[in-house]
């Protein structure tokens, strides 16, 4: 995952509050509590005329009360069905149950016609409601929340379905959920007596709109000339989701195994077994997205970030990421889920080939017009009659790089991070979160996401120089309540870390990565392979940094904060019991000197005030070094300053018990392959002040090619990138 889309909001997260987003609606609605809402004349429209019985008691009961907003303008919602009710105040215990996950289904996506579907297509606008479980408390007091939010009884309340939920923790003597709803008032309650309490908002409802896939088969090219699209990752995967379904037989080749054979191998590797350059965390099907926490968040705003979520939920991943703020899918959950997108690519008339790799494009008079493909495991070669190529292979397909630079696309440096992950007790995070309230059974694993800038030092720019490279950014970036950090290596000889949740969240450390901004200036030269070159060095260094100091290969360099602070290296791996025990009990010295995940450990005098205790999760072991002598000095002070920065921000952040393990650098790619306003990659030979829009058919695409930062930003640029295709095909 790429560090472009979290940039953008800064401090601890779980503070936020959030508005309403039309996009994000369920269909299905529940049904308030007792009264006028309950019977048959909830299905029709509010009626505009003057106060019914019912009415006017409620507005004898509710009045006017102080902390009411200013009035709101009721000709807004004229004709108005459902109404969009935003910042909910909605207390802890609501969340107790799940918010009626049947009656919150996806808004289904329309297809092309005559395309067959695993599930069929239904209306886009909300059906009838369904009523929740007789006796639902958490239904009650959602009911409850709306009415106080509208200013109306309960009974004014027909029926209503969630939109979003996130918690609100700025005040930790209130903690409680923010909600919006979609909401159908009851008969006879007038939108002009609605009195919404300050800081709610209210609009007319408007659904989401579909994802509109047209059917091309007729303007498909020739068996022999084929879309290709490399990459499984979910640009690809998304991008070849919506080229199958219009019937465009997309090939799809991804050089990684199939997700069962995938997961066999990470396994096999986290037990100690060698490392398979084909089938590890960054490569394979599902991208390395497939083994992190499966976040859905992003800094981008797009309609398709609905279609994608419906798309997750239509293979299989939870409901519930219709509504969360910050939805997630998890680890475990992830592998199927990618396997269903595939046989639904599958099934519309795609092919999919694993264990494939784009070795070779070929250019006649500008244009793709063949690609080479090549066994990952065998080294065997074939050339295939390509119309157009979609180069979706990620940000570690690093070989990809070089092959567009020596087949002449414009490639360019951009801005990357490199840093640590730092593991906490999640206990220690849930505290700084939601104080009192931590162990409420309704908010689970706390998170954080934070930002600081400091003095740019030791990369030659001057610390009081009036411009934005005065300072460097420190941030904390993919945050993983309840997981574990991941041995991502996918070359011989280095180590790559990164992290992963499972659905339920519920490991004993959260993991983070802590990471300063890398940015072109830094680098030295012109070449654009510099970044890469960086990259390597600091993977290779830290697998040696481990090796020298007794670790096993593949074992991670790792250090308290309180050692990095101070510039001393922690323990050397001598542990206090626990389990999984201690060190490693093997004959070897490097593996004696490995401290495997689970253990307890002492370190130095830096912690004697810290009561926190930290079991490193990473799979292969770390060893206590100085990471000093594997990250680069400006990486290093640029996170020694920010680190009691960000404490100040959740306390507890900077412990000095807490572990930093390293390195993380695939956080995002250090090149962009450049592409046009039609979104095809330009020739290194274009004029650079040309307004002609390139013509090469081969389209970069998501995090590897510089456009996207994260799952759900990848797989809205797929689907970017289709329609664009797709609109190609159209105007024949």
């Amino acid at each position: 995952m790429s560090s472009k889309d979290v940039r953008g909001d800064k401090g601890a997260s779980a503070g936020k509050r959030v508005g309403g987003n039309k996009k994000m609606s369920g269909a299905k609605l529940s049904t308030g509590s007792k009264g006028t809402g309950g019977g048959k004349k909830a299905a029709g429209r509010p009626h505009r005329g003057g106060k019914t019985k019912s009415q006017a008691s409620s507005r004898q009961r509710t009045g006017r009360p102080s902390h009411r907003g200013a009035s709101f303008d009721a000709s807004a919602l004229e004709g108005a069905e459902f109404i969009e009710v935003s910042n909910v105040a909605l207390p802890l215990d609501a969340g107790l149950e799940s918010p009626a996950s049947e009656v919150n289904r996806p808004t289904p996506v329309s297809r092309a016609v005559g395309v067959e579907h695993p599930t069929p297509a239904a209306p886009a606008t909300p059906p009838a409601p369904v009523a929740p479980a007789e006796g639902s408390h958490a239904e009650s007091l959602s009911c409850a929340a709306i009415a106080s939010a509208l200013g109306v009884a309960p009974e004014g309340v027909a029926s209503f379905s969630l939109v979003k939920r996130s918690v609100d923790a700025r005040k930790k003597s209130n903690v409680h959920f923010n909600a919006t709803y979609a909401v159908r008032l009851a008969q006879g309650v007038v939108y002009d007596t609605l009195s919404p309490a300050r800081g709610v908002n209210v609009r007319a409802y408007d659904p989401p709109a579909p994802l509109a896939i047209p059917d091309l088969r007729s303007l498909a090219t020739s068996s022999d000339e084929r879309i290709v699209v490399a990459g499984t990752g979910p640009a690809g995967l998304f991008c070849a989701l919506y080229l199958a379904e219009a019937r465009l037989r997309p090939l799809v080749v991804e050089r990684g195994a199939a997700v069962d054979e995938r997961t066999a191998a990470i396994e096999s590797f986290n037990a100690g077994g060698p490392l398979d350059a084909a089938a590890n965390v960054q490569f394979g099907e599902g991208g390395a997205g497939t083994f992190s926490d499966g976040k859905l968040t992003t800094g981008t705003k797009s309609p398709h970030i609905r279609h994608v979520l419906e798309a997750f939920v239509q293979a299989g991943a939870p409901d519930e990421i219709l509504w969360q703020a910050k939805p997630h899918i998890g680890t475990d959950k992830l592998p199927a889920v990618v396997k269903s997108i595939r046989e639904r690519i599958i099934s519309a008339g795609g092919e999919v080939r694993f264990l494939t790799r784009l070795a070779d494009i070929e250019l006649s008079d500008g244009a793709v017009c063949s690609v080479a493909l090549e066994d990952s495991r065998t080294g065997a070669r074939e050339v295939v009659e390509a119309s157009r190529v979609i180069v979706a292979c990620g940000h570690s397909a690093r070989d990809i790089f070089e092959l567009a630079r020596d087949r002449g696309f414009a490639l360019e440096r951009k801005p990357f991070s490199m840093g640590v992950r730092i593991e906490h007790p999640q206990t220690l995070i849930n505290r700084a979160q939601y104080g009192a309230a931590a162990k409420h059974a309704a908010l689970g694993a706390a998170d954080y996401k934070m930002a600081v800038r400091v003095p740019a030092r030791a990369n030659g720019t001057r610390p009081d120089a009036a411009s934005e490279n005065a300072t460097r950014g420190v941030y904390t970036f993919c945050m993983c309540p309840g997981g574990e950090v991941v041995a991502a290596a996918s070359e011989e000889g280095g180590v790559v870390v990164n992290g992963m949740s499972r659905f339920a969240r519920d490991g004993e450390n959260s993991n983070s990565a802590l990471l300063a901004d890398v940015r072109p200036d830094d680098l030295p030269g012109n070449d654009v392979m510099e970044g890469v070159r960086l990259q390597r060095e600091v993977e290779h260094a830290a697998f040696e940094l481990a090796r020298r100091n007794g670790g096993v290969p593949y074992a991670a360099p790792a250090q308290t904060v309180g050692d990095f602070l101070s510039g001393a290296t922690s323990s050397s791996g001598q542990a206090e019991g626990g389990q999984p025990g201690g060190t490693v009990a093997a004959a070897s010295e490097a593996r004696r000197r490995t401290v495997v995940p689970g253990s307890h450990r002492r370190v130095g005098a830096a912690e004697s005030h810290s009561r926190l205790v930290v079991r490193p999760s990473y799979p292969r072991g770390v060893v206590w070094c100085d990471l000093r002598e594997c990250l680069p000095e400006f990486i290093c002070d640029a996170l020694a300053q920010g680190l009691p920065l960000l404490d100040a921000k959740l306390h507890g952040f900077a412990d000095p018990s807490a572990v930093l393990t390293g390195p993380e650098t695939r956080s995002s790619s250090p090149i962009r392959m450049v592409r046009g306003e039609n979104f095809q990659a330009r020739l290194a030979s274009d004029l650079p002040d040309s307004d002609e829009e390139p013509a090469t058919r081969v389209y970069p695409c998501g995090e590897g090619a510089g456009y996207a930062g994260g799952i759900m930003s990848a797989a809205v640029d797929g689907l970017r990138v289709a329609e664009a295709i797709a609109a190609e095909f159209s105007s024949r």
